[in-house]
């Protein structure tokens, strides 16, 4: 189930919008607009970031802002409007590491259906090993897999792509995973 508020007016004309199966065929109860018919889709939220990489060790930061502060994660967020996939994951590395990367193939798909998100992470190869965190990262550091903090991971996305992108490194190469969480 999705930890958003539910929506409470419509965004057209501002009427108390009601939760029901719509007339147009729709099966799912959506937030429909009584005043003026409009239906309001609630779709997953999409976070995207990157696995950043130098030689053996990969680059994490500490959290400086809620939830799981104080914990460790890939830097990732939110996508924003207008902008690829693909810009929202180096927006999100540079605003969070202040890091210096060359993009590479999307890594991980990760379905987090129980609060309506989709995480896609990037593997991504720095080009230098030195960084300048945003406001939003306490500590941005490389860690050899043996090094990994992992009871202080601050989200079961970040560990289950973390685990398989050290298990395709083991192997020699990367693939494409696709996973529920």
């Amino acid at each position: 189930m999705m930890h958003r508020p539910p929506i409470k007016f419509c965004k057209q004309c501002g009427t108390a919008v009601e939760y029901r199966i719509p007339d147009d065929g729709d099966t799912k109860v959506r937030a429909v607009c009584p005043s003026c018919d409009t239906i309001h889709y609630e779709n997953p939220l999409t976070v995207v970031g990157t696995v950043p990489s130098w030689g053996d060790r990969v680059l994490l930061c500490k959290r400086n802002i809620e939830p799981r502060f104080g914990l460790w994660t890939l830097p990732a967020g939110f996508m924003e409007l207008n902008e690829t996939t693909t810009e929202g994951a180096a927006r999100e590395t540079v605003e969070e590491a202040g890091a210096q990367f060359e993009m590479q193939d999307l890594f991980s798909l990760v379905n987090v259906s129980r609060v309506g998100q989709v995480h896609l992470f990037y593997r991504a190869k720095l080009t230098s090993d030195q960084f300048d965190p945003g406001v939003e990262t306490i500590e941005a550091r490389l860690f050899l897999e043996s090094e990994i903090p992992w009871e202080e991971i601050a989200f079961h996305t970040t560990r289950v792509t973390l685990e398989c992108f050290f298990a395709d490194r083991r192997k020699g190469g990367f693939s494409l995973h696709h996973l529920d969480v």
